[in-house]
């Protein structure tokens, strides 16, 4: 029940903070947007309940087993999905195949996890291989972040994409901080002395700070559907790979272990490729099959506008000199509008 908690409290903290984040999705990387969201309340309050889930999770972990608590956690995509289909159904069509989508990506992660089982290792990892972990993790925020900001400059480029890498990131540097919190808990027995006599609680601090800035750009950038995959799944497999790279740890390998482990994998995949083509996504970017009957000739009309689309053989001062009349008709006579629009939005049509 306390992971439930846990991820019932992960999953409001993640809806919040897209409430107090959306509308003010940044140009580029700002290292300001913290700031400017913690003057929102409805931000906050996803911050408190984020830092209630992190307790719950403790709590849950010293009663129970890694192997039995992890799986349990994978349940918050679950949670945000419901959230979503709670507050968003008058503006978006939720599909079956949408739910489907994120209970495998859950299951997949929770049967990986149960799977692994990583154990053992040691209690401090070499100097060395945290700086070489860390340099990594530096190297693939980067990338993403370039990735992510130059998205905007190209043709056809959707906001769910962007959002996409930085939630994957953001992740990857949450599971970072999964390790660091790790190496800082193996000094909790030595005293209060010892602990801040060591760098974990600095880095902690800083690499925590910087992943929060980092989650903030994610959130604000688009569809929580978008980012919140990453969020869930790439958190505890980067912090597991961490674990093996870092401490040592064990996983398991026996032939019936990496085949169920590549299946779970497999799963997650699938559920990734289903949820990128939900409405839950798309319906954000305006993609009019999402949206019900009243939403869908505004959402067709300002596609249309960011296409700069016009009819064969008129010229472009019909439409954009005003004529509501003549855009009507082109959406209309155009059976194609669909798939122009399903190509901005980077996904192919819907039935």
């Amino acid at each position: 029940m306390l992971a439930v908690a846990a991820s019932l409290c992960t999953a409001t903290a993640s809806v919040c903070q897209r409430l107090g984040a959306k509308g003010s999705e940044p140009a580029s990387f700002d290292a300001r947007l913290v700031f400017r969201l913690a003057r929102r309340p409805i931000w906050l309050l996803g911050v408190a309940s984020m830092i209630l889930g992190f307790i719950f999770q403790l709590t849950a972990l010293h009663f129970g087993a890694l192997a039995l608590v992890q799986p349990i956690l994978a349940l918050e995509l679950l949670f945000v999905f419901g959230y979503l289909a709670v507050a968003g159904r008058s503006r978006v069509k939720v599909r079956r195949r949408d739910w489907l989508g994120a209970a495998a990506m859950s299951a997949g992660i929770g049967i990986f996890l149960w799977l692994a089982s990583p154990s053992g290792g040691r209690l401090h990892a070499p100097g060395p291989l945290w700086l070489m972990a860390g340099l990594v993790t530096f190297g693939v925020v980067l990338a993403a972040l370039a990735v992510a900001f130059g998205l905007g400059d190209r043709p056809g480029a959707s906001r769910s994409r962007r959002t996409a890498v930085l939630g994957a990131a953001t992740g990857i540097s949450w599971g970072f901080v999964a390790a660091v919190i790790k190496e800082l808990s193996s000094h909790l027995g030595d005293g209060v002395g010892a602990v801040f006599s060591t760098w974990s609680p600095y880095v902690l601090v800083a690499v925590g700070a910087a992943t929060m800035l980092l989650a903030s750009h994610a959130l604000a950038a688009g569809p929580l559907a978008a980012s919140q995959p990453g969020f869930t799944i790439l958190d505890p497999l980067s912090a597991s790979l961490l674990g093996v790279f870092l401490f040592g740890e064990h996983i398991r390998t026996g032939v019936v272990d990496l085949a169920g482990e590549a299946l779970a994998l497999a799963i997650i995949v699938a559920g990734a490729w289903t949820i990128s083509h939900s409405c839950l996504i798309l319906g954000e970017d305006g993609y009019a099959p999402c949206l019900p009957d009243r939403y869908q000739v505004p959402a067709q009309r300002k596609q249309l506008r960011e296409l700069d689309y016009q009819p064969v053989g008129e010229p472009a001062d019909d439409i954009h000199g005003g004529n509501q009349q003549r855009a009507d008709q082109a959406l209309t006579l155009q059976g194609r509008v669909g798939t122009r629009i399903a190509e901005r939005a980077g996904q192919p049509p819907l039935p």
